[in-house]
């Protein structure tokens, strides 16, 4: 028997701080869904990495833009959604952390944690939008 999906929903303005939101709201969330320990600690660092993406490079920490959050979830998987109101960017040509050249690079792990803790990593509209899957089962 097949248990409905669920869905929750939430926008925040683009500020560092509202991270504190967001991290209740998948706490929350993964509690209502019984998400094991593993799975909450692998969700909860891939969905505030794109969080703060969207925050500080998607809407350049524009408080007048918002962050849209939101979940789904079904007996065999849930599904972050995460979008900005930025311009979006060139997901297809990423460099890799962890080369040698880029080792003491700045930023660019943020997607690189993303893509090794989900299950599922999908970039829609231009970049705008990043869809990260758990399976739960």
């Amino acid at each position: 028997m097949n248990s409905p999906s669920k869905s929750f929903k939430i926008s925040i303005p683009s500020l560092i701080d509202n991270i504190n939101i967001v991290e209740s709201f998948i706490e929350n969330a993964c509690d209502e869904n019984k998400i094991s320990e593993d799975i909450y600690g692998n969700i909860l660092i891939a969905v505030t990495e794109a969080v703060n993406n969207a925050i500080k490079h998607g809407n350049k920490e524009d408080r007048k833009k918002l962050v849209d959050l939101e979940m789904e979830s079904s007996e065999q998987k849930v599904t972050f959604k995460i979008e900005d109101e930025g311009n979006g960017f060139d997901f297809k040509h990423l460099n890799d952390p962890t080369s040698p050249e880029n080792l003491e690079e700045e930023g660019g792990r943020g997607i690189f944690l993303m893509k090794h803790l989900s299950d599922e990593v999908n970039f829609l509209e231009e970049g705008r939008k990043v869809e990260l899957t758990f399976y739960i089962l």
